[in-house]
């Protein structure tokens, strides 16, 4: 079983609105859940690739079998996967997503160690060489986490671009941070942008809009060049953050609204996440270990 593009959503028995959504009103919990399962079968375009089982964390080296074994797991769902990284066994999953006839956006992870800079360029740039790669993402959020200046990113780009001619060249960031940096908006051959409405505390009920109003100003920033949402997720459990509430009916609501509109709206987008991560836990507080489809034992979570 593969990802099913023939499929189309009808939300039978729910209405919905293109600024709300689905009107979750009318539905039980056991009808959200029947919902949730429908939409999760019909596919999505894209899912970000949870690498870490219970006990790992960035920074172990990950089996090649492990990744096979996940990526078994999600092939049924999705047309496309992103990585984050090109080391440490990251490498595997672009190489088995397209064994497995799955697209990749493949991203090198950059920070303030130069040094492991090197090693991600090469990997990314070797791994599109072997064909491995359909979209590269050259940083993630670097310029929201203060790691390298504007400077630098633009030249880790550029040598992307350069060395790759013919794939598309972007960089992953907060989709504030395109309107706020044009150099870096303008060296992009696609506009990757995160938008949570979670992490800026909007209610569910809210949610869909303001994700809605994120993808707005990240088109707007990229003047006609493609945007792609490439994170976007609710947690399952963990506490809350002002009016964003998470618990496993607002997961649910949340995947539901973003995948409809997504796909009424011909939107890429790249679901956060697969599997559930606890190492994740700390950084973000106890919310960062539940924002996979299927938790921690690799089981769908409703």
């Amino acid at each position: 079983m593969s990802y099913r593009r023939e499929y189309h959503y009808t939300l039978e028995g729910a209405d919905y609105t293109e600024n709300v959504g689905v009107d979750f009103s009318k539905l039980s919990t056991k009808k959200l859940e029947k919902l949730w399962r429908e939409t999760l079968e019909k596919g999505m375009h894209g899912l970000c690739f949870s690498m870490y089982e219970d006990g790992q964390k960035p920074g172990d080296v990950i089996t090649e079998e492990q990744v096979k074994r996940r990526m078994q797991i999600i092939k049924p769902y999705t047309k496309w996967v992103r990585s984050f990284s090109c080391v440490e066994g990251n490498e595997h999953i672009p190489r088995i997503a397209h064994q497995n006839g799955i697209k990749t956006l493949v991203g090198a992870w950059l920070g303030n160690d130069l040094d492991m800079n090197e090693d991600e360029i090469e990997g990314l740039i070797a791994l599109a060489k072997e064909g491995c790669v359909d979209i590269a993402a050259v940083g993630n959020e670097v310029m929201y986490r203060g790691d390298l200046t504007e400077d630098q990113l633009l030249e880790y780009i550029n040598r992307v671009k350069e060395a790759l001619p013919g794939i598309p060249v972007g960089y992953v960031d907060a989709y504030y941070e395109f309107s706020h940096r044009p150099r870096i908006t303008e060296a992009c051959d696609v506009i990757l942008a995160n938008c949570y409405p979670y992490w800026e505390g909007c209610s569910i009920e809210h949610s869909l809009n303001h994700m809605q109003q994120m993808y707005g100003q990240a088109s707007d920033a990229g003047r006609g060049k493609k945007v792609i949402i490439t994170e976007t997720g609710w947690p399952s459990e963990g506490g809350s953050l002002r009016g964003a509430v998470s618990s496993a009916e607002n997961a649910m609501k949340y995947f539901v609204n973003s995948q409809v509109w997504s796909s009424k709206s011909n939107i890429e987008m790249f679901y956060f996440s697969s599997f559930d991560e606890s190492w994740k836990v700390g950084a973000e507080g106890d919310v960062g270990a539940y924002w996979g489809l299927w938790d921690k034992h690799e089981k769908l979570k409703f």
